[in-house]
């Protein structure tokens, strides 16, 4: 029963994200639209943040679950993107809001377990010091990051797809050249 509660009060909450700006969701508004008190809600969370905390790592780790492996850093942008666009107006709700540091901190996971993924196999038979991957997969993370971050900025209003697409066209072989210059290099 509780695991269902917090089930239900997780897909109350994201369905009323999806209808309107955080600043105008209560846990009133919540606990009224699941039919349960008050109290069935403080049993599960502490507050809001840190509902809307459990729901985006929740939504990280199932993403990041789902891609086993990416081959290019262009499919890296690519997924990253898809998942935002999927999520829209949940993701534009969450940026807009007081609690923007727990959705950042959500899209920093996922777009560091997409860049890890790429650089693993990017690096599979080429012997490169842990400290140098972690360097590229943090310099990398926070360019995919940067770019979907200033892209929300915008209202998610701008052709990031022809963007995003030119990019990987003018930097293409980049970090393959990385990768070998550190291993050339160690």
């Amino acid at each position: 029963m509780a695991s269902d509660t917090k089930t239900l009060i997780k897909d109350t909450f994201i369905k009323l994200l999806e209808e309107r700006p955080l600043s105008q969701i209560t846990i009133k508004d919540i606990v009224n639209a699941c039919g349960i008190n008050r109290n069935s809600f403080y049993y599960h969370y502490e507050d809001l943040p840190s509902l809307i905390e459990s729901i985006v790592m929740e939504e990280a780790d199932r993403f990041t679950s789902q891609y086993a492996s990416i081959d290019s850093f262009d499919s890296c942008m690519n997924v990253a993107l898809e998942y935002a666009l999927e999520r829209r107006t949940l993701a534009l709700h969450l940026y807009n809001s007081n609690n923007r540091d727990i959705f950042e901190m959500y899209f920093l996971k996922i777009t560091d377990h997409v860049v890890r993924m790429y650089m693993d196999k990017l690096s599979e038979d080429i012997v490169i010091s842990p400290r140098d991957k972690e360097i590229i997969v943090t310099y990398y993370k926070c360019l995919l990051f940067g770019m979907i971050v200033d892209w929300m900025a915008t209202g998610m209003n701008t052709d990031v797809r022809s963007d995003f697409g030119r990019m990987t066209e003018i930097f293409t072989g980049m970090p393959e050249e990385i990768v070998r210059r550190v291993s050339d290099n160690p």
